[in-house]
């Protein structure tokens, strides 16, 4: 269990959104001890602090906290530097809605993709349309930095982690979606970023 006032983050080295927070601790430059929790595997501890025995789990002293966006919300609120969702109520309501866009289109198809339980032809057309939607949203990334944004935000955090596991989920983009080929070649330079991997993450490239 984590020292007395640390952060304490229970945590799957292989699973996309486990690998949300990690990001969100190291953008915010905050220290933590990370829990490995094997897939399929409940800790004493962790059962402890959560009913559904799921990762990732962040503890903050008596407080424990799951579901992935929750916890990166928390994080964001708890560390306020730098800030990973906009000031102002309409780009934070924007923000939250392409958080959820992601969820449903995007980490669907993901985590049909990886789940060893799902049957082939439903990965083949998961394959299809995750690389069919990602090289159509391209052109988004060409004008600014980040994912329709200056700053990075949380909307990053939820997307990088998927687009680090492109070969893992046998997803090749094409020529044409040069913007978000960039994008992530900027973003996976980032010195966060290379301190957010896993061993196992390292190991997808």
């Amino acid at each position: 269990m984590a020292a007395p006032n640390k952060l304490a983050c229970y945590s799957d080295p292989a699973d996309h959104y486990s690998h949300r927070v990690r990001l969100v601790l190291a953008e915010k430059g905050v220290s933590a001890e990370i829990i490995d929790v094997a897939p399929g595997r409940c800790p004493p501890q962790l059962a402890e602090v959560n009913p559904y025995g799921s990762v990732p789990t962040l503890v903050d002293r008596d407080l424990a906290l799951y579901e992935s966006t929750v916890v990166m919300e928390y994080l964001d609120e708890r560390y306020p530097h730098p800030p990973l969702l906009p000031v102002y109520p309409v780009a934070r309501a924007n923000s939250r809605l392409l958080i959820h866009r992601i969820q449903r289109d995007w980490c669907k198809q993901v985590d049909l993709i990886l789940d060893s339980r799902s049957k082939e032809p439903a990965r083949v057309q998961a394959r299809k349309e995750l690389r069919e939607s990602l090289t159509g949203v391209s052109p988004l990334f060409a004008d600014k930095p980040f994912f329709l944004s200056e700053e990075l935000s949380l909307v990053d955090c939820c997307l990088l982690p998927i687009l680090w596991r492109l070969p893992l989920l046998g997803i090749e983009l094409p020529k044409p979606a040069k913007p978000l080929l960039d994008y992530m070649e900027r973003q996976f330079a980032r010195e966060a970023f290379k301190a957010s991997l896993s061993d196992v993450e390292r190991d997808m490239r």
